[in-house]
């Protein structure tokens, strides 16, 4: 490839769309690469060569060939940490770490090929699959430390935090490899997103807090119940 096609590539970087990309071609030449010659015998410049750019380019995307395979967990972090922080207080819990957790599904489903070559490549290389458990375990702590930050002052609240963001991750990973597993099918993330709302039955019951507007409508809710079900019996 010519120095004039590669700048043009590299200036192509200067809008978030470009950006985006410069940062696809090379995630999906360097899973590509890693298939074909083996992740230890790829190299950066292996890399930043297959998809056109130079040197420079690959390093203002990645830290290394192993950041190259990985999804931008960095970017879903602090996508899940601002929903957290613009939620409104009260919302359910219930639906607020659904909604936190379905974006990390799009690091996944806006690529399905691209997903199932990661999802091969961190099965056999060791580096690749402890980068991606550590990637989990920041996942964990991020949603704990936000749902300590919700429960606090309540009853058994950092338990609850801990056990919540738990549950949620863990959900989170069963449906997102069952969906690797059964080939990453491009359904736009529903069977993922659809496997993963089953956590709700898991998750422990959110408190009601006398008072709240939730609270009031629950119970109106109880007792349209009760009158429903005592007139049936009658």
């Amino acid at each position: 490839m010519t120095d004039a096609t590669r700048a043009t590539r590299s200036r192509r970087g200067s809008s978030a769309e470009g950006k985006a990309e410069v940062r696809r071609e090379l995630a999906t030449a360097a899973a590509r690469l890693f298939e074909e010659r083996g992740y230890e015998d790829t190299t950066v410049d292996d890399i930043a060569a297959a998809a056109g750019v130079g040197r420079r380019t690959f390093f203002r995307y990645f830290r290394s060939k192993e950041d190259a395979i990985s999804p931008d967990h960095e970017a879903a972090l602090a996508r899940i940490a601002e929903i957290f922080a613009t939620a409104h207080p009260g919302e359910p819990t219930t639906g607020l770490v659904l909604r936190a957790g379905e974006t990390v599904f799009e690091l996944y489903t806006d690529d399905p090929r691209l997903s199932l070559s990661r999802f091969r490549l961190t099965h056999e290389v060791a580096v690749l699959r402890d980068r991606e458990s550590a990637s989990v375990d920041h996942y964990r702590r991020l949603f704990t430390r936000n749902l300590r930050a919700r429960f606090a002052g309540e009853p058994d609240g950092d338990m609850r935090a801990a056990v919540t963001a738990a549950a949620v991750v863990a959900a989170h990973n069963v449906a997102l490899r069952e969906w690797l597993a059964a080939g990453a099918v491009d359904d736009g993330g529903k069977s993922c997103r659809e496997r993963f709302h089953q956590v709700v039955a898991l998750l422990p019951g959110e408190p009601a807090r006398p008072g709240d507007p939730l609270h009031a409508v629950a119970q109106r809710l109880e007792a349209a119940a009760d009158r429903l079900e005592r007139s049936h019996s009658g």
